[in-house]
Order: C-alpha cells, then sequence, then structure tokens
C-alpha cells in the first residue's frame, strides 16, 4: 500500500478503540507499577485519552536498576562477542521498520507531529541508528600504546554498567534510540524513563527489542514522572550514568545528583536558542528563507535546535522577512493525521499555554508581531498555534533569550557580520548556529567564532549519524551521534604488563 493513501484517521480509531501497552517494561516482561498507580495519556490531536499509562515511582526504580545491575554482571549481553551483539540490534532495527506504520502512528498520536513526519523521519532515522550503532560495535579496535622495552601496556574501552537514560517528548523515538543504540551496542543494560507526555512507542520498543533477542533485563522501560522516576535514577547509588535530553534546568538537577550520590557519568543534551545569520552577501535568498522557516515551523517548533533568532543584515531583511512570512502562510496548523499536513499539535495543553504566554510576553515587550500570534482548531478539542513571527526584536527581550520550544520565530537586525557574531554569542545556549554568506572567508571567520557545537553554512539542521551532535555553553555536556557517542557508555581502563 503507498503511504499516502494510508487511511490513518480509520487506523488510530481502530488503535484507540483498543488496548495500547501503557505498563512498564522491567526484566523482560510488562508490569504495572508497584502501588497500581496509572496516568492517562491524552493525545493532543484531539484530546482523546490513548491509555492509562503506569506511574513508576521509587520502588520500580530499583527493581528495574536492581534487574539491570543482575545483566550487566552476569555477562549475558555485556560480555557477548560485538559480533552477536551487532546481530541482536540488527534484528532489533528490523522489528521497530516491520513496525513501522504502526509506531509512527502512536508517535502522532502521542505527541502531536504530523504523521507523514512520524513515518518518514522518526522511524526512519531510528532504524538507522540502530543499524549503524549495531555495525560499528565489532569494528572498534582497542589501543597498544608506546611503552618501554620489556613492558606492555594496553587500553581497552569496556562498558560502563547501568545507564539511565532520560529522553524528551518532542521526538521520542530518536532520542530514545540515540542513548539505546550505542549504549547497548557496547554491552550496557539500560533504564530509560520516557517523557510523560509521550512514553507510547519507548513502552512498545521494549517488546520489539525481546522479539529481537535482546536478553531480560537488559532494557527497561520505566514511564512516570520526573520527581518520581527521574529523580531516583540520578540518585541512585547503582546507576553508573546518566544520559538525558531535555531543559537546561533539569539538565542542572541531574548534575546535582551525581554529586549527591556516586558521581555518576552524566551526559546532557539541553537547551538552545539558535541564531540563524542570513548576511547581505547570500545569493539566494530564496534558499535561505526557506531554510529559516523550516528552522523554526519543522516539528512545531519543538527542537532543541530550531533557529528562533533569525539575524539578518539590515540590507537584506525586508527581501527575507516577506519571503519567510509567505513561508509561515503556507505551514498552518492541520490534522495531523492527514499526511498533507506540515504543522501538528502542540504536545499539551499545558506546553500550548506556555507558548501563548511567550506570545503575549512578546508584545508585552514591545516586538512587532507580523504573524500567527493565535491558538486555532480549538473546536478539535487539540493544541494548535499558528506560526508566529515577530520583528523588531532586540537581543535583550525574553523572547530572544528564553528557549519558548514553539513555533515562534524573533527578527532580529544587524549591520554587519561581526555584530551578527556578538547578537549570537550572546546566549547562555550554544547549541547549534547558521550563517548564509557567499564569501568562503566570512563563513570561515564566523564558523570560528560562533560559540556552538554546531554550524550550518548555507543550510540548516543538515544530520548524519556520522557526526557528534551536541552544545557549548548551557546547551549541554557530551555528544550523542557518531563513534564519540561511545565516550560516554564505557570507561577506558589501562592494562601494564611486565614482560619476562
Amino acid at each position: 500500500m503507498r503511504r499516502d493513501t494510508i487511511r490513518w484517521a480509520e487506523r488510530a480509531a481502530l488503535l484507540t478503540a483498543g488496548s495500547i501497552e501503557g505498563r512498564a517494561f522491567i526484566d523482560g516482561r510488562y508490569t504495572a507499577a508497584l502501588d497500581g498507580a496509572t496516568f492517562q495519556s491524552r493525545s493532543p490531536v484531539d484530546g482523546r485519552v490513548l491509555a492509562d499509562v503506569a506511574a513508576c515511582g521509587g520502588a520500580d526504580v530499583d527493581r528495574a536498576v536492581a534487574a539491570a545491575r543482575r545483566a550487566f554482571e552476569d555477562g549475558r549481553w555485556s560480555r557477548r562477542d560485538p559480533a552477536e551483539r551487532k546481530r541482536v540490534l540488527l534484528a532489533f532495527a528490523d522489528r521497530i521498520e516491520a513496525a513501522g506504520e504502526e509506531l509512527a502512528l502512536l508517535e502522532t498520536l502521542d505527541m502531536g507531529k504530523p504523521v507523514a513526519h512520524s513515518l518518514a523521519v522518526d522511524v526512519r532515522a531510528t532504524v538507522a541508528c540502530f543499524r549503524w550503532y549495531a555495525e560499528a560495535i565489532d569494528k572498534i579496535y582497542d589501543e597498544i600504546a608506546p611503552s618501554p622495552a620489556g613492558t606492555l601496556a594496553l587500553v581497552t574501552r569496556e562498558p560502563l554498567g547501568v545507564v539511565a537514560a532520560v529522553v524528551p517528548w518532542n521526538f521520542p523515538m530518536i532520542m530514545a534510540a540515540w542513548k539505546l543504540a550505542p549504549a547497548l551496542a557496547a554491552g550496557n543494560s539500560v533504564v530509560l524513563k520516557p517523557a510523560e507526555q509521550s512514553s507510547l512507542t519507548a513502552i512498545r520498543l521494549a517488546a520489539l527489542a525481546a522479539e529481537a533477542g535482546l536478553p531480560d533485563g537488559v532494557f527497561n522501560v520505566l514511564p512516570g514522572f520526573g520527581p518520581a522516576v527521574g529523580q531516583p535514577l540520578g540518585l541512585h547509588m547503582d546507576v553508573d550514568g546518566v544520559v538525558f535530553t531535555g531543559s537546561t534546568e533539569v539538565g542542572k538537577l541531574f548534575l546535582q545528583y551525581s554529586g549527591q550520590s556516586n558521581m555518576k557519568r552524566v551526559g546532557l543534551e539541553c537547551g538552545g536558542k539558535s541564531p540563524h545569520i542570513i548576511l547581505d552577501d547570500c545569493g539566494d535568498l530564496d534558499a535561505a528563507a526557506e531554510a529559516a522557516a523550516d528552522a523554526i515551523f519543522f516539528n512545531q517548533g519543538e527542537m532543541c535546535t530550531a533557529g528562533s533568532r533569525l539575524v539578518l543584515h539590515r540590507a537584506v531583511k525586508d527581501r527575507v522577512l516577506d519571503r519567510v512570512l509567505a513561508h509561515a502562510a503556507t505551514r498552518q496548523p492541520g490534522d495531523p493525521l492527514d499526511p498533507a499536513t506540515t504543522l501538528g499539535a502542540l504536545v499539551d495543553e499545558t506546553h500550548t499555554r506556555n507558548v501563548l504566554s511567550y506570545i503575549a510576553i512578546g508584545q508585552e515587550e514591545g516586538a512587532r508581531l507580523v504573524a500567527g500570534g493565535r491558538r486555532v482548531r480549538e473546536e478539535t478539542g487539540g493544541c494548535y498555534v499558528q506560526p508566529t513571527v515577530f520583528d523588531g526584536v532586540t537581543n535583550r527581550m525574553r523572547i530572544a533569550q528564553e528557549e519558548i520550544f514553539g513555533p515562534v520565530l524573533s527578527i532580529i537586525t544587524v549591520d554587519s557580520a561581526e555584530e551578527a557574531v556578538a547578537v549570537a554569542n550572546d546566549s547562555p545556549y550554544g547549541l547549534a548556529a547558521a550563517v548564509w554568506s557567499d564569501n568562503v572567508n566570512t563563513v570561515h571567520k564566523m564558523a570560528r567564532a560562533l560559540r556552538s557545537g554546531m554550524v550550518y553554512v548555507n543550510c540548516y539542521d543538515a544530520d548524519g549519524i556520522t557526526v557528534p551532535f551536541g552544545g557549548f555553553k548551557q546547551s549541554g555536556i557530551g555528544r550523542d551521534k557518531s563513534l564519540h557517542a561511545f565516550d560516554k557508555y564505557t570507561e577506558l581502563k589501562t592494562t601494564w604488563m611486565k614482560l619476562r
């Protein structure tokens, strides 16, 4: 069946009329929270209740960590040959791909993104991530260090142990894959805490992993709320590392939890307020404007790399703004179950109110609202906000400094490349940045000067599993993707031998 002819709404009705799994997955089986607590997963598409999800707590954290520890220590996974771990992870990827339409529908119903994106972006990237790390693990060599005559010094990479992975709601499957694939490939056991707003695909992935042959206890899923699950994982004395993607505020808490417990390894990918710079020597303003619109409106602006500050040279500002507004007009919120929709629903009612509050703040601060700004499609019971553009923004305004995580764009005007860099770097964040210019000297100098983990030149949000993803400053610590991700999930051991 052609995917553009799938009747997603009919499938959704059938899916939600049945039973969607909402229980935790611990030690190879689905299980309710020990105290029986649940919470409702409610779709931002139309407000329907999708499932009752286990609201896990500290006792559930203890039993999941204990299962992960047993699995790690007895070597059922940690001491398997890399080629065998590769075989299981490739089988896992195959099962994700085979269940792609089911997972895409769950993802859309759970967090509101267009189903076409869930299928073409989220499922595809998740499968590719598992396959890449599966293929990588049996091709990583240890080292023999230069050492004095009569000695042999070995440098070996060993799995960290029990890893807690805490992931956000904006790309539930992809963010889980970025953590799970390298952690599992390296031989660790993992306890995954999905965001309470979007737990359903993580819960489903657990069964697919078991079907693929991942041993019991190696991969556990604990749905629930941050204080009840995330905090106990961060403080747990038998968790060797925590990897987290989400807000800078919560990322700082995990650093505190590490210091208060066992100094566990912490990897963080946190907030962003990414500058998207278009200079007067950009020769393709059409492409630049389209990229600027994609950078803030894709995934409803719910992206840590969202190009939320559009920094325009005064000489091209009006021309670029006109083009961006034209793109915004064509990207109005629609039914996420319609394959033609390009802008879906925000994740839930709380977040929708937060985004609308920032729009009000921008107007109060004196920025000029030139597009959008309103909630729409309220009759559906869903959470929809128009693509919104503010002109006349200064970099001191809250809408230019604070992460909104919605389809809200701030236009900042500058008079030189040097001023653009100063504005770009004047932020607590440093995740991503972009510059459009046809001057090779300018782009090289600016790429060096921008304090960001990723710099895009004449493009935006370019992506590939082979390159590291992460930020400077308060955007995080460590990197996802590429071989560099293994640094978060492994320890280096030096073994000295004296030869006789």
